[in-house]
């Protein structure tokens, strides 16, 4: 059985990163094997370019964010998800291409069909099963990263940016969900963590087993029902 493939996508403070951590958590208990893997830095040279992309004292020029960015998720998909795919492996990644269609993009100001050409040179056609969009607003995103950047861990040169770059980059990945509803799925997030994080499983866990990814014994769903795992 191939593997399954999901990214958690959204602008910064979504609480996408601590939600990726929980499932993953919440899935490996129940029997499933998760790997859980990021851009920029899903690999060690990834590390090494994430390093310089988001060092908050480097100027870094439009052009060659976009493209190393692209070379991060070159190395990404060859090295880590596609062997990781045909291993049968359940997936999660803390952002993908969609990123760069909002942030190169939108943000950035660059064609859509430049990015497009650079996506599917960096992917090879590579695209995500499922795509959860943690949604907030940009005034609480600013808010959020305040918090975060006020105390021990440092912001990045993407947390900097202005008001209107990030309102773009939030917009961009609204429409992508409107284009593709399917795939992307919208998460609020302005609710609790225990309830965001139930919503996630309720989309989640139902989406693996009709995967045939198979869970250990029975298991308890969000809505309390037990599902049966058994293909």
């Amino acid at each position: 059985m191939a593997g399954t493939f999901i990214t958690f996508e959204g602008i910064d403070g979504s609480g996408k990163s601590t939600h990726l951590r929980l499932l993953a958590s919440f899935l490996q208990s129940n029997g499933l094997e998760v790997l859980l893997t990021r851009e920029p830095g899903g690999t060690p040279v990834g590390n090494r370019l994430r390093a310089a992309l988001l060092d908050a004292r480097e100027e870094v020029d439009p052009l060659t964010e976009l493209l190393v960015f692209a070379a991060d998720r070159a190395q990404h998909v060859r090295r880590v998800l596609r062997p990781a795919i045909e291993a049968g492996r359940v997936i999660i990644s803390d952002r993908y291409a969609d990123a760069t269609a909002a942030y190169q993009g939108a943000g950035r100001g660059f064609s859509a069909e430049l990015i497009s050409e650079i996506i599917g040179l960096a992917t090879e056609g590579l695209k995500p099963d499922m795509t959860l969009l943690f949604d907030l607003s940009v005034k609480e995103s600013n808010t959020r990263t305040s918090r975060r950047t006020s105390g021990q861990q440092a912001g990045d040169r993407l947390d900097g940016e202005s008001a209107e770059f990030h309102t773009r980059v939030r917009d961009a990945y609204l429409r992508l969900a409107d284009n593709e509803p399917d795939r992307v799925k919208i998460i609020e997030t302005n609710q609790s963590v225990e309830e965001t994080q139930e919503r996630v499983k309720a989309i989640i866990v139902p989406f693996l087993i009709s995967r045939g990814h198979a869970f250990a014994d029975q298991l308890t769903a969000p809505t309390g029902e037990k599902v049966n795992s058994e293909k």
